[in-house]
């Protein structure tokens, strides 16, 4: 045999022996994708910690409907700003002349960012489409957008989003499952329409190829910590879509918090979700009001400042800033969150009303700010009364008791025991407040005869629940 032909048969022999222990050799197995709907409660609390923590963040409703402002035709619709639309029975052809004289050119994205940190705020929600369809970014999607088809052509949430990130607030999108725009979901805007009788069958198209890619738009291109959805309640929109869109998501961007609206589980305004099957969704959403005690579940109220999400010319029935502190602080005490609403005007500018009540929750805030941020509920009790309530550093001993009305010679506690010989505060004063302790008497705090504050008093106390 020649040199070369025992060179080939050897190469032959090594192939097939390869050959074969590759067919015979253990299969590994196929990374299976993450099924982020059973998530462990540990990876839940990892990824749910930073939310848990920051307790207060802006709500922001922008959109086309900043520019008539409440008023269509000369006539005041009675909806809230941001559905008049809908209620003003405008057609789409002659609501799209208001989207092109939307054009917010004193809009400065790091100044909203500065007042969120003035004011306490740690993370923001925005409109990136609300129910009309208009996109506050350049979607490739759709040219019905910002950048595309009105005057303004610039992409609002890729400014907001580095000006967050630059300053160190979370950035959250919020967006709408149903469109009065899209032709493939234009039955959902009619109240009177027979879904039962006459089913809208182009909606799974406009969910495949029209909300899921302008939601991975949202993902990839401004890499946002919440993605914040409604609309949920339309009848063509089903329980299987929405487990279906938080994988999606969650495939996306596996840190990302989503809200229960992603699914069909919620309770109406209350925001809770239904026990009668597991629901997607990482929080409740309350809207306009506060839980009236405690829940297992995480949560959040969206809440405005006076009766409208997005701007209205007419609406001044402002709440004042005690009540949106009040409000603050049973929520903390409730173990929620607290989305406050704003809605800038069609120039771009946040009303000055909500930026004055917003700088003196801030103010509140720099002085007693600890007993709201990185606090729990307690375990037995969240309020003493009508006017007090308790919050507890998360891994501390730490309780706080925080009184609505300016306490006057003492304050008497029921539900804690301070350590002994530990010292108790009034956050904002300098001198330790004397105070005493027994089962029967409960705890007693000495209070001087002047303290500084307003609004609400916050007292700190070392010991533990009883």
């Amino acid at each position: 045999m020649k040199p070369y032909t025992k060179i080939i048969l050897g190469i032959f022999i090594l192939l097939m022996t390869f050959n074969w222990s590759c067919q015979n050799a253990p299969k590994e197995k196929k990374n299976k994708p993450v099924d982020f709907l059973n998530e462990s409660k540990e990876d839940f609390d990892k990824r749910m910690k930073w939310w848990r923590e920051a307790r207060f963040g802006m709500f922001i409703h922008w959109g086309i409907y900043a520019v008539p402002a409440g008023i269509h035709n000369g006539f005041e619709t009675k909806s809230v700003g941001e559905w008049i639309q809908l209620f003003a029975k405008i057609p789409i052809s002659e609501y799209e002349e208001y989207a092109k004289k939307f054009n917010p050119i004193k809009y400065d994205a790091e100044e909203w960012v500065k007042l969120m940190k003035k004011a306490g705020m740690k993370y923001v929600v925005i409109t990136s489409k609300h129910h009309d369809g208009f996109a506050l970014w350049d979607s490739k999607v759709s040219e019905y957008d910002v950048v595309d088809f009105a005057p303004y052509g610039k992409d609002i949430l890729k400014s907001l989003a580095a000006a967050c990130k630059a300053q160190g607030i979370k950035f959250g999108l919020y967006h709408s499952i149903m469109d009065w725009h899209h032709p493939q979901a234009q039955a959902n805007s009619e109240p009177e329409y027979d879904y039962q009788n006459h089913p809208n069958t182009e909606f799974p198209q406009f969910v495949e190829n029209y909300l899921k890619p302008q939601i991975k738009e949202l993902v990839d291109n401004y890499d946002p910590d919440i993605l914040w959805f409604d609309g949920e309640w339309i009848n063509d929109f089903t329980h299987e879509m929405g487990l279906d869109i938080y994988q999606f998501v969650r495939t996306l961007k596996p840190s990302l918090i989503i809200n229960n609206r992603v699914d069909k589980g919620r309770k109406g305004m209350a925001g809770m979700n239904r026990d009668d099957q597991k629901y997607a969704g990482d929080f409740g959403t309350p809207e306009q009001e506060i839980l009236e005690g405690t829940s297992t579940m995480d949560w959040e109220s969206c809440m405005t400042m006076n009766d409208t999400w997005g701007f209205k010319s007419l609406d001044l029935n402002w709440k004042s800033d005690k009540i949106l502190i009040q409000n603050l602080v049973d929520i903390t005490a409730k173990g929620g969150n607290y989305l406050l609403n704003v809605g800038p005007t069609a120039e771009g500018l946040i009303p000055a009303a909500s930026v004055e009540r917003l700088e003196k929750m801030g103010k509140w805030l720099e002085v007693n700010g600890e007993a709201i941020y990185a606090t729990q509920k307690l375990e037995k009790v969240f309020k003493q009364g009508e006017g007090i309530r308790f919050t507890k550093k998360k891994n501390k001993p730490d309780y706080y008791v925080i009184t609505f009305k300016q306490p006057h010679k003492e304050l008497v506690i029921h539900h804690i025991q301070p350590d002994e010989k530990s010292s108790i505060q009034l956050l904002g004063y300098d001198k330790p407040l004397k105070w005493t302790f027994d089962l029967k008497k409960s705890l007693i705090i000495q209070i001087p005869e002047s303290i500084p504050g307003e609004i609400a008093w916050t007292f700190k106390i070392k010991g533990k629940e009883i």
